[in-house]
């Protein structure tokens, strides 16, 4: 039977295309051993100790049971030759030839149910942090900032020496963001007045970056351009210009070197070979922990 899978796998955002099958990992539960002469209790139905997971796909066009788990999956038809799975914030999106018959798509997607569903559940867990992480714009709002929090102080007078805002560290390990904005600002107000702060420190702190590893990396970078894209930290071109996202000065320093590395290693290597995590294993060692970090801890969402 002709294979109809797609396999495929995104780096740099969130959804991710189905990959070749694994075997699921090994579960181990601690047993607590019978007392002596006690009768074994009678075991509950598996249907009473867990409830079935629902995925649903905000514009789910078709249903399918994978497993425990209902999934709501939209389906588009596309002029391709086989069945192509992506598993994003949204859910489940599936595209599929026209020839191929709609108990064709749901035999596909038993096929590689195990997979679907544990990355349905990853991303499920990953947009409860990010609602979890969400900033409540507004006086006392916190905020990471270099991997560590930072308060927002609403600073009517503006008793501080700075453009629009200005960090203040009013006791050790304390850091408070000073923004010029009254107590009752909007949170739209407070927002932006923190997001034009925290970029004119992105473009500063990238631009130092850039300047201490392009000489190592033997790489001329012409011009910087932040980013507020969602789903990608940052982009090379072969002419020399970089494209940084501003977000990632919720982390630490060395995920921003790691970052800055990897894209000034495009401009020799441009692709994601062998020859170019070489390239950025030279100036970053740890480049894999730190890109596994970037990957698993997302930042806060701003909208």
């Amino acid at each position: 039977m002709q294979r109809l899978v797609q396999l495929a796998l995104d780096f740099w955002n969130g959804s991710q295309e189905i990959e070749p099958n694994r075997p699921p990992a090994p579960v181990h539960q601690a047993q607590a051993a019978p007392l002596k002469g006690a009768k074994p209790a009678p075991a509950e139905p598996l249907a009473d100790l867990l409830a079935p997971a629902v995925f649903r796909h905000p514009e789910a066009n078709r249903e399918v049971l994978l497993g425990e788990a209902c999934v709501a999956y939209r389906l588009a038809r596309a002029r391709r030759r086989s069945i192509g799975f992506t598993v994003g914030p949204e859910g489940l999106s599936v595209r599929a030839p026209a020839w191929v018959t709609l108990a064709g798509v749901d035999a596909a997607l038993r096929d590689k149910a195990a997979w679907i569903v544990r990355k349905l559940g990853e991303q499920q867990a990953r947009q409860q942090r990010l609602e979890s992480a969400r900033i409540q714009w507004g006086d006392g709002a916190v905020l990471p900032y270099l991997g560590e929090p930072l308060h927002v102080v609403l600073d009517p007078a503006h008793r501080f020496a700075g453009r629009g805002g200005a960090l203040v560290a009013p006791a050790p390990g304390v850091r408070e963001l000073h923004v010029a904005l009254p107590h009752g600002a909007a949170p739209a107000q407070v927002r932006d007045a923190v997001q034009a702060w925290l970029m004119r420190e992105a473009r500063q702190r990238f631009t130092e970056r850039l300047q201490h590893f392009a000489p190592l990396l033997d790489v001329r970078w012409t011009r910087l351009r932040l980013s507020s894209a969602q789903t990608r930290w940052g982009s090379a071109r072969a002419d020399g210009s970089i494209c940084l996202n501003w977000r990632l000065m919720h982390y630490r320093p060395a995920i921003i070197d790691y970052v800055v590395a990897h894209e000034l290693s495009h401009l020799r290597v441009m692709d994601h070979s062998p020859r170019f995590w070489d390239t950025v294993g030279t100036v970053v060692p740890d480049y894999a922990v730190l890109r596994a970090h970037l990957r698993e801890q997302p930042a806060p969402p701003w909208d």
